[in-house]
């Protein structure tokens, strides 16, 4: 009899055994079957060696417990660069962040190359972005950015290509600057706005003073001015007013203005002459006087001549 539990013992053993065994073998085989998707691609080490390019898409059997598969993402990767702390070339503290896309086009070298590709993207924009930025003025940070963007994009793609990666795009998002640079920029652009403002008041005066010449010359002609009087009296009764006020050229009155002053020119002329006139006269009535005066002597003589 017990024997007999033995040998049953020893079945239920075996049979537990076999079990084991066929489950081990069932995942192992599970595992040697690998399916890479569409945008994916399989790197495949055999004993740590490289077997020839990427693999994928599809299904494919690996050896099991020879082979080790990595499998890389060949979409484009949206990563954002943290906001980094820079001084400009003109001294000017800012933060900016910024946006890069790039995807692996080699996958065999983003895994032999480099130990985490995403990483290493990163970190390289980040240093690429305080390097390149503290080289500009504030102005061209704030101004040219798409020069900046595509220098910023051209270096990262130039270190990043020996990883098997591709940088598409980098974009600068934000560009922060502190309160007091943003008030003095503002009062600068207020004080811009002013000047052109002025310049263009100016120049629209300067143009309304050219056609007020042009106006003044073509109404030199007594009919086209009198024309313009008539359209001024008609733009007034349209409006309905009950007092008229008519323009009336000084050129009417400088006839009797010249007359006035010409009477008065004369006037005066013929006053000085008068004055003159007198004062030849009582000047040559005070010479004859003084000549018959003197050519006055005595007449009588004494008696011894009168006899003689």
């Amino acid at each position: 009899m017990v024997f007999a539990l033995l040998q049953a013992l020893g079945t239920g053993f075996a049979f537990i055994a076999l079990i084991v065994v066929a489950i081990f073998v069932v995942s192992v085989l599970i595992s040697a079957i690998k399916v890479v998707k569409e945008y994916e691609r399989g790197v495949i080490f055999r004993l740590g060696r490289v077997q020839g390019g990427p693999k994928g898409p599809g299904l494919f059997l690996l050896f099991p417990l020879v082979d080790k598969m990595v499998k890389i993402d060949l979409r484009t990767v949206t990563m954002d660069v943290p906001p980094q702390d820079i001084i400009t070339r003109d001294n000017v503290p800012a933060r900016v962040n910024a946006v890069i896309y790039f995807r692996v086009v080699d996958p065999n070298r983003s895994v032999l190359e480099v130990e985490n590709h995403v990483l290493a993207t990163s970190q390289i924009s980040q240093t690429t972005l305080r390097s390149v930025l503290g080289q500009k003025d504030l102005d061209d940070l704030l101004t040219n950015r798409e020069e900046i963007n595509s220098q910023l994009q051209t270096i990262i793609d130039d270190q990043t290509e020996p990883w098997g990666i591709k940088v598409s795009v980098v974009e600068v998002k934000d560009v922060e600057i502190p309160q007091n640079m943003q008030r003095a920029m503002a009062r600068q652009a207020e004080s811009e706005r002013e000047r052109r403002a002025k310049i263009i008041a100016a120049e629209g005066e300067y143009q309304a003073s050219e056609r007020l010449r042009q106006a003044a010359d073509r109404l030199e002609s007594p009919t086209a001015l009198q024309l313009r009087l008539f359209q001024t009296m008609g733009e007034i009764a349209t409006e309905q007013n009950s007092t008229i006020i008519l323009p009336i050229p000084l050129d009417l009155f400088k006839p009797f203005l010249e007359g006035q002053d010409s009477s008065g020119q004369k006037s005066r002329t013929a006053r000085l002459e008068e004055e003159e006139a007198k004062r030849l006269y009582e000047d040559a009535v005070g010479d004859a006087r003084r000549e018959v005066s003197s050519e006055e002597v005595p007449t009588e003589m004494p008696d011894g001549e009168a006899d003689r």
